[in-house]
């Protein structure tokens, strides 16, 4: 048994000291547990070494590093493959605590156990390590195995050293009490490591299951929105990772590291978290007479009652004595017209790219024209709302409701705004809140300039144009094909609406199509000029 001097003490105290530093540091669960490893197997002057995690279920515990100096061995963790190693139940058949392995026995008694030589040990099942020695011709002999619990007796995993070597001689020997102590230190530091880094995933996963429980209800909401809320992140991060790839131009500076990545992640997929505030028969607006149903339908009742009161006129003239055939006549001419007018409005219903003046001027000739409500009173063909509705130019939303809609942003901001985010999620808002702003400071919800706009809000912009412009899910719109979307896009580029710098790129290097493969119908993944782009010098 080896006995340490103060010196010895002393560079252990360095080595679990230099080791918490490291663990507050770590974010990567394998280097964490290889490092721990190492400095126990350090301390303790040890040959090898073994570290077991719970399962998922915690009824076994799983292999999960081993390193051994003699046989040159590192499997698991960040070296080679996993090696084939059955589970440690932690449990027997009916349920009773397996305290026959070493590993299993301190793992269900929280109990350090530390063992002079296996091969005299007695209580004990080491079958598997005599396998184990006759395979690689090893000889195990002194074990010491600790348990690593949180601060609410959770198992996190446990540690396990074999054979403490002599540092002068190298004989194997036995860990002293100090070497256990030190080891019962070090797995409580790490029990401290495991648990912030399990606790900061687990937060991490919880965040974003809430963030898709909003985007669940604003799916459930409106199913025409479901896919946006889909696709925007994913075509954000393929443009975000494009810039940050690119190595010259004016965006040469721009660089994303792993945390940058799931703040850009995270906001993204709240783009539009306040649309849960939105009514549904605005954000639903299939055809501009829309409401909770289209109420085209009731002009349509109403066209049948000028076609019947048209019928009934004619049919009192000739019972008068007029003229069958030129009575016959004028109803035809009435009626023709009727149901033309009728069409008209019909199309007129349907939101477009632009309606013309002509058209809406007809509108309003048509609200003019009187018929007999089913109140029996006198009453304009339609009413103001109507009119106002049927002679939206562009889409099928009223100024009033594209109000509505452009709300959204604003609550987005709030409802983003009133969360302590922590700090490396502190953009979340500002990335989030930003794609509807315009490089010339003309967008919403503050006006920005681009100067004023991060890189990631810029690209989120044009994730959120161009997915919009090629959906094939809205119930106004027909999707685009892509040489159309990227017309349009290269006009707003020349325009001051979107980055022409994130432009470039998302043209140059193919961001478009990348996207277009994976989520488009095949039917509008056309052939692209780039060249005739706006905007885009090839």
């Amino acid at each position: 048994m080896q006995v340490l001097n103060q010196q010895q003490i002393a560079q252990r105290l360095d080595q679990l000291t230099e080791l918490s530093v490291a663990l507050g540091a770590s974010h990567d669960i394998d280097l964490l547990l290889e490092r721990i490893l190492l400095v126990a197997k350090s301390i303790t002057n040890a040959d090898g070494g073994t570290v077991y995690r719970p399962s998922p279920d915690r009824r076994s515990l799983r292999f999960h590093l081993s390193v051994n100096d003699t046989l040159g061995l590192h499997v698991g963790g960040s070296g080679a493959a996993d090696a084939a190693i059955a589970p440690v139940p932690l449990a027997g058949e009916h349920g009773e605590p397996n305290l026959a392995s070493v590993a299993a026995y301190a793992a269900n008694m929280g109990q350090s156990v530390n063992i002079a030589d296996v091969y005299q040990a007695a209580g004990f099942n080491f079958s598997g390590m005599r396998a184990f020695d006759q395979q690689f011709g090893y000889r195990s002999q002194s074990f010491l195995t600790v348990p690593m619990r949180d601060h609410a007796g959770e198992l996190l995993g446990v540690l396990q050293l074999i054979n403490a070597k002599d540092p002068a001689s190298g004989a194997i020997t036995t860990f002293s009490p100090t070497d256990q102590r030190f080891i019962e230190a070090l797995a409580a530091q790490a029990a401290v490591a495991l648990a912030n880094h399990q606790l900061v995933r687990q937060l991490e996963e919880l965040l974003e299951a809430l963030v898709n429980l909003i985007n669940i209800g604003i799916d459930e909401k409106s199913p025409y929105t479901g896919r946006h809320c889909q696709h925007v992140p994913v075509l954000t991060m393929l443009l975000a990772e494009a810039a940050s790839a690119t190595g010259e131009g004016p965006l040469a500076d721009f660089h994303m590291n792993d945390a940058d990545r799931k703040e850009l992640r995270l906001a993204s997929l709240l783009h539009d978290c306040g649309k849960i505030t939105t009514p549904v028969h605005v954000v639903d607006k299939a055809t501009k007479l829309q409401t909770i149903h289209d109420r085209i339908e009731e002009v349509d009742t109403r066209f049948e009652v000028l076609l019947r009161d048209a019928e009934i006129r004619a049919l009192r003239q000739q019972l008068a004595g007029g003229d069958a055939e030129a009575i016959g006549e004028r109803l035809h001419q009435e009626q023709a017209r009727l149901r033309d007018e009728r069409e008209f409005l019909r199309r007129a219903n349907i939101g477009g790219e632009g309606m013309a003046e002509e058209d809406m001027q007809r509108v309003h000739r048509i609200a003019a024209r009187r018929w007999t409500d089913p109140s029996g009173q006198d009453a304009p063909f339609l009413s103001a709302d109507e009119v106002v509705n049927l002679t939206v130019r562009y889409g099928t939303l009223t100024d009033e409701e594209r109000k509505i809609i452009n709300n959204h942003i604003v609550m987005t901001v709030r409802m983003l705004e009133s969360l302590p985010w922590p700090k490396h999620l502190r953009r979340v808002p500002e990335f989030a809140g930003g794609h509807h702003e315009r490089m010339d400071g003309k967008g919403y919800p503050k006006g920005l300039t681009g100067a004023e706009m991060s890189i990631p809000a810029r690209a989120m912009a044009i994730a959120d144009i161009f997915e919009a412009l090629t959906a094939n899910d809205r119930p106004y719109k027909t999707p685009k094909p892509l040489s159309e979307a990227l017309r349009i896009l290269g006009r707003f580029s020349q325009n001051g609406h979107i980055d022409p710098d994130l432009f470039d790129i998302f043209v140059r290097r193919k961001v478009y199509l990348d996207f277009a493969r994976a989520n488009l119908d095949p039917s509008q993944i056309d052939a692209v000029d780039e060249a005739a782009i706006p905007g885009y010098v090839p």
